[in-house]
């Protein structure tokens, strides 16, 4: 599941999805199969400056990267990761850094269990094509056969459940899911019993959108088909086959007594997680797992042990609205360093996880994080590319700031047009250059060399373009670093004015506050201390800056709040992110 991830990048969720491979696909007519895996080779390769370059990655240098990595990343005495990086069944690395239990000081090891969330889909995706290669169901088989009277169930097939094309409601996204005890357990029907009756996204088919709810039902297929829980049967087909002793089904005594503690983070302290029994999250999260027992199932899927070449090839090869997400069945594509790149990502309460694989290369990485709370984009989808890149001998360049004088700095400001509707703002702040897209974050800019700057996920960067006369003409932006990059021009359009706040009353600060809410979605206005925030669904308050009584601004993100006029509390407050806006109503 993507519990932690909900609207988690912006207050509406505009910028993209938590994962990383929704953003930098690979080439559309890149063929990865299960007889010819061969990586994908490009000319354009970033090469880091450092020790690295021109060299093939070693056991001694993965684990130089990463323990500095984690380090960076991990306190010794706060909740941390467990990390494993293969080349085949080369293990270039196995390691852990910080604690199991907060309270006890108990540390984590790489035999730790944690769970997976999301990657729990993986399984379930291939334990249902095991299914269809045994000619026990088809893809194309509608949900009425194996769920009787859901509704619309006659028009929803298999395929549509696996590939998030169903439509049905994702139910950690229905209003209030997350707000009362979760610590009661669910059959699989009583879990349906909670969506099925939700107001569709679209009609299947029509659309692509991650879906919790779809895999649930996954599961509910797997039980109809089979007579036996999905998670029994995972064991049986899978998991005891393959030699997977540290995998298996959340709500099981004997996994659950292997876990380690979940934490979270609250006001920057660490807390434990919210309580949820595992039998919520279903086939679409309800697996544990261990970094050695994940490598094993990368080696068998990717390898041929699993599937048949064909059923492998359907499983990592998205179609239909599945295509642009680059959505497979529990399988996610996207490059690194410009070669194709398989996996999954996965949060739930207290976890964060990642699955990554790099196919003729034979590159495995796999990141288990106990807590379910990132600062600065250091998570597992950030070490799990970072790691990826490096085993593959070609590692993202460092973060190692160059100096730059402020004429030349100065250089670089303007508005740089992607579209009609988005741009990025380059604009010096203190000293140093910030960068900020259209309804997005500002970022501050770490230069590396000369015409090049680093995002602070030390994943995005860009090179300033010059004309003949060394006039700047625009940036070739490398999204998550991968090439060949996006031209981008600087227009004559002039920097957005800042905005400036006004000092209000307490008494007008008081009249906004409140929870408002749009369909499943809610926002709550309030003090903390004399700072006015908002706070979308679950994710973090954001400061909130009055430009008028009725209008406000956000620094965080480019976004404002327009409340609705007069002496009364506001009716309506009117969200604009980016060019999108969204109107929620005063909960009484």
């Amino acid at each position: 599941m993507r519990l932690r991830h909900v609207l988690a990048l912006s207050l509406l969720g505009l910028i993209g999805s938590s994962s990383a491979f929704a953003q930098t696909p690979p080439p559309s007519n890149t063929p990865i199969n299960a007889v010819e895996r061969t990586a994908a080779t490009t000319s354009a390769r970033l090469l880091s400056a450092s020790a690295w370059e021109g060299h093939a990655a070693t056991r001694a240098s993965i684990t130089r990267y990463t323990e500095h990595m984690m380090a960076d990343f991990y306190h010794a005495d706060a909740p941390g990761a467990a990390v494993l990086v293969a080349r085949g069944d080369e293990v270039l690395y196995r390691g852990a850094r910080g604690l199991a239990n907060v309270k006890t000081g108990t540390p984590l090891t790489p035999d730790s269990v944690f769970r997976i969330g999301s990657i729990s889909k993986q399984f379930a995706a291939a334990g249902l094509l095991k299914l269809v290669e045994d000619g026990k169901l088809s893809l194309n088989d509608p949900l009425s056969k194996f769920v009787p009277n859901f509704p619309n169930g006659k028009h929803i097939t298999v395929l549509e459940l696996l590939n998030h094309t169903s439509g049905v409601k994702d139910y950690i996204r229905i209003a209030g899911w997350a707000d009362g005890p979760l610590d009661t357990p669910m059959s699989t029907a009583q879990l349906i019993a909670t969506f099925k009756n939700a107001k569709p996204d679209f009609a299947p088919g029509a659309d692509w959108a991650y879906d919790n709810s779809g895999y649930v039902l996954v599961g509910a297929v797997i039980e109809a088909v089979t007579g036996q829980p999905w998670y029994n049967y995972l064991n049986h087909t899978l998991f005891e086959p393959l030699g997977m002793t540290d995998t298996g089904y959340g709500a099981d005594p004997k996994f659950a007594a292997q876990e380690v503690h979940g934490y979270s983070l609250n006001d920057g302290k660490v807390v434990p997680a919210k309580v949820i029994n595992m039998t919520i999250p279903g086939a679409a999260g309800g697996l544990v797992s261990t970094v050695d027992d994940l490598l094993k199932w990368n080696l068998a899927l990717h390898e041929g042990q699993v599937l048949k070449s064909a059923t492998y090839t359907q499983m990592i090869t998205p179609v239909g609205k599945a295509i642009g997400a680059h959505y497979g069945f529990g399988i996610e594509r996207t490059t690194v360093q410009g070669q194709p790149m398989l996996g999954h990502d996965g949060g739930i309460f207290g976890f964060a996880s990642m699955l990554e694989y790099v196919p003729g290369q034979d590159i495995s990485v796999i990141v288990l994080q106990n807590n379910d709370s990132n600062d600065d984009y250091k998570g597992p989808d950030t070490i799990a590319r970072k790691l990826a890149a490096a085993a593959l001998g070609e590692p993202y360049p460092e973060a190692t700031p160059i100096a730059v004088n402020a004429a030349t700095m100065k250089q670089f400001e303007g508005v740089y047009r992607i579209n009609d509707h988005s741009a990025r703002v380059l604009r010096v702040l203190d000293g140093k250059l910030t960068a900020q897209r259209t309804g997005g974050p500002r970022s501050v800019l770490i230069p590396i060399a000369a015409d090049e700057f680093l995002y602070t996920n030390g994943l995005d960067r860009f090179t300033v373009q010059r004309d003949a006369a060394g006039a700047v003409t625009g940036m070739r932006f490398f999204a998550n670093g991968e090439p060949p990059g996006a031209l981008v021009a600087r227009t004559n359009e002039p920097l957005p004015s800042e905005r400036q706040e006004v000092p209000l009353p307490r008494s007008a600060l008081n009249r906004v506050l409140g929870t408002y809410a749009a369909g499943d979605m809610n926002m709550k206005v309030f003090l903390d201390g004399i700072q006015l925030k908002a706070q979308m669904g679950g994710q973090a308050p954001i400061e909130i800056f009055a430009e008028s009584p009725d209008l406000f601004f956000m620094t965080a993100v480019d976004a404002t709040l327009a409340f609705s006029t007069g002496k009364e509390q506001p009716s309506t407050v009117t969200l604009n992110e980016g060019g999108h806006t969204m109107t929620l109503h005063r909960v009484p």
